[in-house]
């Protein structure tokens, strides 16, 4: 099945509007049921050994998905500092603040990812790179290369029958603008290697990436050192 990017509806809304704040709220229940907090608290424990200080996640959207993984993790991971990146400041002071129950630091930076130019020891993704294709995918990929050790992304997995299985989603309680959105990542997410390839670094760096869950794609990119 061919890879096709198309607008998604909660990225053409402001932040305050209605339909977008319900969105973001059918959001956690998708990642809730794709278990993707759970994929990535994993890659995590499994790609980082040491006690990392902090973590960077671009396109963080209400900082819900890294308050997730910190719950799972903290424990093993205490006193680190969070970035949540993304181009719209949709993190409420409640999330800021839970942060401080696992013992992390949680800030806001509102900026493009291409405007980015800060480094991070952990770069993670939820649900992101599949919003870009061509050369932006390749030079986002670039800019993450040069910035981190550890990238990690979960994305949606690539198959046909995108808008039934989206349509599926109205049984968790999810709303016109999750399901269209829904069907739009399905059918652009990945699949095989296709993120591999356009990895600019492949000698420097281990690269894995598979399908993972019923619905997810990982990519893990990590620096031989």
């Amino acid at each position: 099945m061919k890879r096709i990017v198309q607008p998604e509806l909660l990225d053409t809304l402001p932040p305050d509007d209605p339909a977008a704040l319900r969105s973001r709220r059918d959001l956690r229940r998708v990642n809730f049921w794709m278990r993707n907090h759970a994929i990535m608290a994993v890659a995590l424990k499994e790609n980082y050994l040491g006690l990392p200080k902090q973590i960077t996640e671009l396109g963080a959207g209400d900082g819900n998905f890294l308050l997730q993984v910190a719950q799972k993790i903290y424990t093993r991971w205490p006193d680190v500092s969070a970035t949540l990146l993304d181009r719209q400041k949709t993190v409420s002071t409640g999330t800021l603040a839970a942060f401080s129950k696992f013992n992390w630091r949680a800030e806001i930076a509102v900026a493009d990812v291409f405007n980015w130019n800060g480094s991070s020891e952990i770069v993670v993704a939820n649900l992101f790179l599949h919003h870009f294709e061509g050369a932006d995918l390749a030079e986002l990929l670039q800019k993450i290369s040069g910035r981190t050790k550890l990238f990690i992304a979960v994305e949606p997995h690539r198959f046909h029958f995108s808008f039934p299985c989206a349509q599926l989603l109205r049984f968790i309680g999810c709303g016109k603008i999750t399901r269209h959105d829904a069907a739009v990542s399905i059918r652009a997410g990945f699949v095989r290697k296709e993120l591999s390839e356009l990895w600019p670094d492949k000698q420097n760096w281990k690269l894995t990436e598979r399908r993972t869950g019923l619905f997810s794609h990982l990519f893990i990119a990590k620096k031989i050192e």
